[in-house]
C-alpha cells in the first residue's frame, strides 16, 4: 500500500510540473518578442531616417542615445544627427555626421536667402509706391536710447570694412537681448548668394540663428539710401521698435 501511494504521488505531480515549464517558457517568449518589436522601426521612423541620410540601425541608435541625458537637456527640435555627432564613437563617426550636418545647413541658408529674395520682389511687385518703413517716424540722430526685448537692430556693413567687424562683433554679444538683427551687405553682386554665406561663415553668424530668424541675411540693394534720404554711412545702425526707427550709436551696443 505504501508503495502503490508513492507511486500515484509522483504520477500525479509530473503533469503540474510539465505545465509549470510550459508556461515558464511562454513567459520567455513573450519577453522576447518584446525586445524585438522595440527594435523594430515604424513605416515613418524609416521614412525619416531616409530624409536625414542615416541608415535604419543608426536610426535605433538615435533613439536610443535620446532615451537618456541628451534627450533630457537638449531642445525638443536637435536634429538625429547632432545626437548622432555628439555621441559619435569615433573620429570617423564625428567626420561623417559633421559633413552630413555641414551639407544640410548650407542648403538650408541657400533656401532661407532665396526666399527672402523672393519676399523682396513680392514687395516692390505688389506695393511699388509704398515705403516698407515710414521715414517720416524716424527720430533725430541725436536721439539716444538703449536696446529693449523687443527691438529689432538694422545693421548695414560691406565687406573688408574693419569698423563694420568692430561694430558687428559688439552687436552680437548682444543677440540675446534683442528680438534680431537684421543684416544688410552692401558692396556683394546682387543675386550672389554664395558670396552673403561666405561673409555670414567668415563672421561667426551661426546656422541655427539664421533658421530660426534671430538674424536675417540680406543685399543692401539701396535700403539705407531710402531710409535715410542718403544720409546714412556704412557701417550704421538703425533700432526699429514696433513700427518706429532709431539710430543707435555704437556707444550704446
Amino acid at each position: 500500500m505504501k508503495l502503490a501511494s508513492l507511486i500515484l504521488a509522483l504520477v500525479i505531480s509530473v503533469p503540474a510540473f510539465a505545465v509549470e515549464v510550459s508556461g515558464t517558457q511562454v513567459k520567455e517568449s513573450d519577453n522576447s518578442v518584446s525586445a524585438t518589436d522595440e527594435n523594430t522601426l515604424t513605416s515613418s521612423e524609416r521614412a525619416r531616417s531616409r530624409l536625414w541620410e542615416l541608415s535604419e540601425t543608426e536610426w535605433r541608435r538615435y533613439k536610443q542615445l535620446m532615451q537618456g541625458i541628451r534627450g533630457s537637456i537638449s531642445p525638443s527640435t536637435i536634429s538625429p544627427i547632432e545626437v548622432l555627432g555628439i555621441h559619435a564613437r569615433d573620429q570617423g563617426e564625428r567626420r561623417r555626421y559633421a559633413e552630413l550636418w555641414t551639407r544640410a545647413m548650407r542648403e538650408d541658408v541657400s533656401r532661407i536667402l532665396a526666399f527672402q529674395r523672393a519676399y523682396d520682389e513680392a514687395g516692390k511687385r505688389l506695393y511699388p509706391n509704398e515705403q516698407l518703413i515710414d521715414i517720416d517716424r524716424l527720430p533725430r540722430a541725436d536721439k539716444t536710447s538703449s536696446l529693449q526685448p523687443g527691438d529689432r537692430v538694422l545693421f548695414f556693413t560691406r565687406p573688408n570694412c574693419h569698423a563694420c567687424d568692430a561694430l558687428l562683433g559688439k552687436l552680437l554679444k548682444r543677440i540675446d537681448a534683442v528680438t534680431g538683427i537684421d543684416i544688410y551687405i552692401a558692396g556683394v553682386k546682387s543675386g550672389d548668394d554664395q558670396a552673403v554665406r561666405d561673409w555670414a561663415a567668415s563672421h561667426s553668424i551661426k546656422p541655427e540663428w539664421v533658421r530660426s530668424r534671430r538674424v536675417t541675411l540680406n543685399h543692401e540693394a539701396g535700403v539705407l539710401e531710402r531710409l535715410t534720404q542718403g544720409e546714412g554711412k556704412i557701417p550704421y545702425i538703425l533700432k526699429r521698435q514696433g513700427k518706429d526707427l532709431s539710430v543707435l550709436r555704437a556707444s550704446e551696443l
